[in-house]
């Protein structure tokens, strides 16, 4: 089996290097990642600009592709330069933070996922809890025994799934649960700051809702103890809304 390993928290953060650890029995691994931390870019593509690619060796542990990207951009390379042919796999992760709710529009580790299964390859993203202490070896444990059960169900091609792994520091995780991505968003403010020169600096900040409302949510789930899996698709469209938009008196000439 052909691996292909990406994340957005950068080359050197701790969970690619779990991840890898985690994996590297399982065939040849190969890791494309951003040169620096990309967390919050979503699934954005540098099209303004070129991508410096350098490769390194990181702590002895395993050589890879260094990008002046996004991680979308990262998978994207892969596949159509960096490889001589297509991963049978490919592995987003280990994110220090969970990926649920709107984070799911708005991660990079999710982006790196969804762009391997536009390409038609199976992909996982995995993502863990924050907490106190980040136990990424631990997590990484966790993320191969869902993986090897992913593998044995034998996915169609194109597959893409998050998993989220729930903070490690109180225990293991209490079981998986397969669930709907929370529909809530961000209660979110902005932190306002003079910036010393007459100008103002304006700081993102916010948190999820404490109850999503949704018992049966990723959200809900993962701060009960539970993995959460969710299927994700690149296709975006409303199917509920679909049929009731396409009945609205649109006009028929112009």
């Amino acid at each position: 089996m052909r691996i292909l390993l990406t994340n957005d928290d950068g080359i050197l953060a701790p969970g690619i290097e779990a991840l890898y650890r985690a994996v590297a029995d399982l065939g040849q691994v190969d890791v494309v990642a951003p040169d620096d931390s990309q967390s919050g870019v979503g699934h954005a593509i540098s099209v303004l600009k070129p991508m410096l690619v350098r490769r390194v060796h990181v702590k002895n542990l395993f050589h890879g592709w260094s990008v002046a990207g996004r991680p979308a951009d990262c998978v994207k390379l892969a596949m159509m330069e960096l490889l001589d042919r297509r991963p049978d796999l490919v592995l987003s992760g280990i994110n220090a933070g969970a990926n649920t709710g709107v984070n799911v529009l708005y991660s990079g580790t999710i982006a790196g996922a969804v762009e391997g299964a536009l390409f038609g390859i199976l992909s996982v993203a995995f993502s863990l809890e924050l907490s106190d202490e980040l136990d990424f070896d631990a997590a990484a444990s966790v993320a191969r025994k869902i993986l090897d059960h992913i593998l044995a169900a034998a996915p169609q091609p194109g597959t893409c799934l998050s998993v989220n792994i729930p903070a490690l520091d109180k225990g293991r995780p209490r079981g998986v649960r397969c669930c709907r991505q929370a529909p809530v968003n961000w209660e979110e403010h902005y932190e306002k700051r003079p910036d010393g020169s007459g100008h103002t600096i304006y700081w993102l900040d916010g948190r999820l809702p404490d109850d999503d409302g949704c018992p049966d949510s990723d959200l809900a789930a993962l701060r009960a103890g539970y993995v959460t899996i969710t299927p994700l698709r690149g296709d975006l469209t409303d199917q509920a809304q679909l049929e009731q938009v396409a009945s609205w008196p649109w006009p028929q000439s112009f």
